[in-house]
């Protein structure tokens, strides 16, 4: 097994190469596995799809129970994950930077700090709080014995505020904060991507597997992204297809679901 060090090493090196990767988000301990059988040089945690797999609501887990499910997907692989951590679970700039202390504690080698307050009626942390955040979450990776990948994500789009110069305005102060990577989740269209891109001089992760939305790993590539990220989007597939099988037998009393199903050999030979 890779060093935690090591695996810090090769994670950040991987955002510094001239064409994006794809960092996909499993779930479980399965689909970790099964994600780095396939060849994938990166993993990261899915809030929602963990609150999912476990019978909660996203924005509902206790940051206990995050730190225990990142330890366990950490430490069933030899890729470097990086964790989502939502918002750091709690408003104060200290709080964020303890998540962070704890995070790489629990073995992983990057994590994510949001500027979203969990609040419906005020969604969005104001922008020099949402820093001074983020500066605290740099602080803590900068205190680190190896190498940890900080990204800080702007949570407009995804709370009804599709603000492309406030989103952009938030993504440069997160660059002055000191932020190694910078994600804006939900830009809806390729002017929107190209124009974070062009607003900033760090790695940019953008995520991909949105109904209707029809980018490339090429085309993203060429705009100069440099991560891809699905979020929840793997295990809402794997969901999608578990409520039509069970639907299926339900509402009809058949079973033809089970000619897609992967064979039990298949499987076996990945673990």
């Amino acid at each position: 097994m890779l060093t935690q060090a090591e695996k810090g090493k090769l994670f950040r090196a991987l955002h510094e190469r001239k064409h994006a990767f794809i960092i996909p988000n499993p779930w479980d301990v399965g689909t970790t596995r099964i994600l780095a059988h396939l060849g994938f040089e990166a993993l990261a945690t899915t809030s929602m799809g963990f609150a999912f797999s476990i019978g909660k609501r996203d924005y509902t887990v206790e940051r206990d129970e995050v730190l225990t499910h990142i330890a366990a997907l950490s430490s069933a692989t030899d890729l470097p994950v990086s964790a989502d951590l939502e918002n750091g679970f709690g408003d104060a700039p200290e709080i964020a930077a303890e998540t962070i202390r704890l995070a790489a504690a629990a073995g992983v080698v990057g994590g994510s700090i949001e500027d979203s307050t969990g609040r419906p009626e005020n969604p969005i942390y104001e922008i020099k709080h949402a820093a001074e955040r983020v500066h605290a979450a740099v602080e803590a990776a900068r205190s680190l014995p190896f190498t940890f990948t900080l990204t800080a994500r702007a949570e407009n789009y995804l709370h009804g505020r599709p603000d492309i110069k406030d989103t952009i305005a938030r993504l440069q102060a997160f660059q002055e904060a000191g932020a190694d990577v910078l994600y804006a989740p939900g830009l809806g269209t390729r002017e929107e991507i190209a124009a974070v891109v062009r607003s900033v001089d760090r790695p940019v992760n953008v995520i991909m597997g949105r109904r209707g939305v029809r980018v490339t790993l090429s085309e993203l590539s060429e705009m100069g992204v440099r991560r891809i990220s699905v979020g929840s989007a793997l295990a809402r597939t794997a969901l999608g297809i578990f409520l039509r099988a069970a639907r299926e037998m339900k509402e009809h009393g058949t079973f033809t679901f089970a000619d897609d199903a992967v064979s039990p050999k298949e499987i076996n030979a990945m673990f």
